[in-house]
């Protein structure tokens, strides 16, 4: 019922593999079956952000990358480390505005859109720009980490590679580091392996081992907590303290804009007892914190946002604690 950890980084000559970063068994059985859920075919990373550098990898010298200034301020420092160097140009605009969107393509190479957006959750029609990108003559990437393909497949739109920080929901249990990148077209994926094992971003055994085994009840937690983010949306609503709720309509992921100042949200993040005060998200267990608290995040994210990972916990058990942490910074 379980496979087995295959913890080896030498092996015999003339077998499959010849070397430990060129491949490993545990890995394939985890990208067999995030490529499955995905359409695709999956290779692993060491991280979230070793797949998006791989993806990004995939841009000739000097090429041109569109990209929403709401991306993952991780992607967005990676780019923004990269037109320094001249390595390439960044073209930063709002992809949920279909005309400046379209304009931005023109001569682009690369899209990269996160849809939902983190953190401030907007969605973008992924049909619409996958047609767009391909008439631009550009690839589109979707970092998917906030659907996942239980709620969203993004090549089954258009798009050319999917990417997710498996850390995230695909193992869902808040103890490992991993990245995943989906194509279906071949060239793409041996470019994409001939990157991991080149730059030796390769994924623990460990860690590939533990992510599959999350990912069989990926299904369960996705429906649980998605339908405690629906509700707890709902209550917030409600709250005297809560200026704005973001939630998209799907997924766990819920923003909320409070009230006062950047101190009293901190508060609010620091008072729960049941909701862990902690960056990540994706995990069993609800966690929150705010987001501008992080140097580099976009400027356009509200001081006092709360991003409020939802996990499966019992929901009245999530409100009371939340309610309690909201009603005393009111």
């Amino acid at each position: 019922m379980n496979p087995p950890i295959v913890l080896a980084s030498t092996y015999h000559a003339g077998g499959d593999v010849g070397y430990g970063r060129y491949g490993n068994p545990t890995w394939e059985m985890l990208e067999t079956a995030v490529g499955a859920l995905e359409g695709g075919v999956a290779t692993s990373f060491a991280s979230g952000l070793a797949a998006v550098a791989a993806v990004v990898d995939l841009v000739p010298n000097g090429g041109i990358v569109v990209a929403s200034p709401a991306s993952y301020y991780g992607t967005l420092t990676l780019l923004t480390r990269l037109e320094a160097t001249g390595r390439l140009r960044v073209r930063l605009v709002d992809l949920t505005d279909r005309d400046a969107g379209t304009e931005a393509l023109q001569g682009a190479d690369l899209c990269w859109v996160e849809s939902p957006t983190n953190p401030l959750l907007r969605t973008v029609d992924l049909d619409d720009l996958a047609a767009r990108t391909g008439v631009a003559g550009a690839m589109l990437a979707v970092d998917n980490t906030f659907a996942t393909p239980i709620l969203q497949r993004p090549l089954q739109s258009g798009a050319d590679v999917v990417v997710h920080s498996a850390t995230k929901y695909l193992s869902g249990h808040a103890d490992l580091l991993l990245g995943v990148a989906v194509a279906s077209d071949a060239v793409l994926v041996e470019r994409l392996v001939a990157y991991r094992s080149t730059n030796g971003a390769v994924p623990g055994t460990v860690e590939s081992w533990l992510a599959l085994r999350g990912l069989r009840t990926l299904h369960v937690r996705v429906e649980r907590a998605q339908s405690n983010a629906t509700e707890l949306v709902r209550r917030l609503g409600e709250h005297p303290a809560v200026a704005e709720v973001h939630y998209p309509g799907i997924g766990a992921m819920v923003s909320v804009v409070l009230h006062g100042d950047a101190a009293g949200a901190d508060e609010v993040a620091a008072s729960t007892e049941l909701w862990v005060h902690a960056t990540s998200l994706g995990g069993v267990e609800s966690s929150l914190e705010r987001r501008r608290k992080w140097p580099g995040e976009n400027a356009e994210v509200p001081e006092t946002l709360l991003r409020l990972s939802v996990g499966i916990e019992d929901v009245d058990d999530l409100w009371a604690d939340l309610a309690a942490a909201l009603d005393g910074a009111t």
